[in-house]
């Protein structure tokens, strides 16, 4: 397994954690309850999130170009981050593909 597929595995669990974390505690607890007191205790959410995810989009794009994959295949791993179980799909996308070469 080439380092460029183990950083990019590690990313896209990384901000599928965080993605899942912001639009099902964070999100929920600010905008829909509207929970005063426990606001504080998850504004670290989207702070680490986003600071996860540009680093998602380079490692994502430094795969997609050492793999040699399209801008097709390159903006669906870019996009894949921003959608909470997408980015773990991705995951497994390359490394299934990785295995098949």
């Amino acid at each position: 397994m080439s380092g460029a597929l183990k950083r990019f595995r590690f990313m896209a669990i990384l901000a599928g954690v965080m993605s899942l974390l912001l639009w099902f505690v964070d999100l929920p607890i600010v905008y829909l309850f509207k929970i005063e007191e426990w606001k504080s205790e998850v504004s670290w959410i989207p702070i680490v999130h986003g600071y996860v995810y540009p680093f998602y989009v380079l490692t994502a794009i430094q795969f997609s170009i050492k793999s040699r994959y399209d801008i097709k295949k390159m903006i669906f791993f870019i996009l894949a981050g921003t959608l909470p179980v997408a980015s773990f799909l991705a995951e497994r996308k390359a490394l299934q593909e990785s295995h098949q070469k």
